[in-house]
């Protein structure tokens, strides 16, 4: 067995907790990865994994290989790519995990001329609107929205997103247009679930920042789907400003309150302190700060 595909192997089956889809990670058999990952704790002379029939997860010595391991299989794959024909190029995979109206819509197409202008490069993209453990999960790179709550991490900020209020101009006709933000208190507001402020909604006034109860019919954990309702005609809604701007394009919602905006939400690329920072992770983290 060759020492880096058994720590290869090993990774994968770490990573994903599941032998089945460790092999398919590296392209190899169940049986032949189980062969592997065995020959590597007898040259080891250490009990990498504890094997049920319903789990597969790391000891404790194992863990401390796996944390190890991965940085140098990724210093490694770089190595390799240094002796390509050119070596400029970039190659490997990178995995990420953003949210899924952004990286469904503008995320996909900032990876575009990045995958265009590197072609070995394979990307890997998760999107979920849930909190993802980047280290245990085994994710190179993170897109998220807010206040970091993991401090180990290290964050690069890439943008500062507005946060907006908008409604049809057919909800404005029938309802008429809120002339202040105190107005809200009379119309149906669409919320969003996770927003830890969703039932008011801060507005600048000239004493400050005013926090506005509102309340509405419609409640969803997705900023697309508050975008579409709002432009159905149920209400005003408040999301994020890259959500609305295909409407504005439109004309099937128009912006309410600009001057009195008092939000906006940093965008950051986030990655793991004990992870190597490889020339293709970093080339994609400037390549989305000069793009977003």
């Amino acid at each position: 067995m060759d020492t880096v595909q058994g720590m290869r192997t090993f990774a994968a089956v770490a990573a994903n907790q599941s032998f089945t889809e460790g092999a398919r990670r590296v392209g190899i058999s169940t049986k032949l990865a189980s062969k592997y990952v065995g020959q590597l704790e007898e040259r080891l002379g250490a009990q990498l994994f504890n094997r049920t029939t319903r789990s597969v997860t790391l000891t404790e010595t194992g863990r401390a290989y796996y944390d190890r391991c991965v940085p140098l299989l990724e210093q490694f794959d770089e190595l390799e790519g240094l002796v390509q024909v050119k070596q400029s190029e970039l190659a490997g995979r990178i995995r990420i995990t953003a949210p899924t109206g952004f990286g469904s819509s503008q995320l996909v197409r900032m990876l575009k001329p990045f995958q265009a202008a590197h072609p070995k490069v394979f990307i890997e993209l998760h999107l979920s609107d849930h909190h993802v453990s980047i280290i245990e999960e085994g994710y190179d790179l993170a897109v998220r929205f807010g206040d970091l709550k993991d401090s180990s991490l290290v964050a690069r900020r890439l943008l500062d997103m507005r946060i907006v209020c908008c409604a049809s101009p057919d909800y404005l006709d029938q309802h008429g247009e809120p002339k202040s933000p105190a107005a809200l208190a009379t119309h149906n507001c669409l919320l969003r679930t996770f927003a830890s402020t969703s039932d008011s909604w801060e507005f600048k006034t000239g004493s400050g920042i005013q926090a506005i109860p509102v309340s509405g019919s419609f409640r969803a954990n997705s900023p697309l789907a508050v975008a579409n309702m709002a432009a159905d005609g149920l209400g005003i809604g408040r999301i994020p400003y890259y959500t609305v701007l295909p409407f504005l394009e439109t004309g099937k919602l128009k912006l309410l309150f600009e001057k009195e905006e008092a939000r906006v939400v940093g965008l950051y690329a986030v990655y793991p302190p004990s992870r190597h920072l490889t020339a293709r992770i970093r080339a994609l983290i400037d390549h989305l700060a000069a793009h977003v």
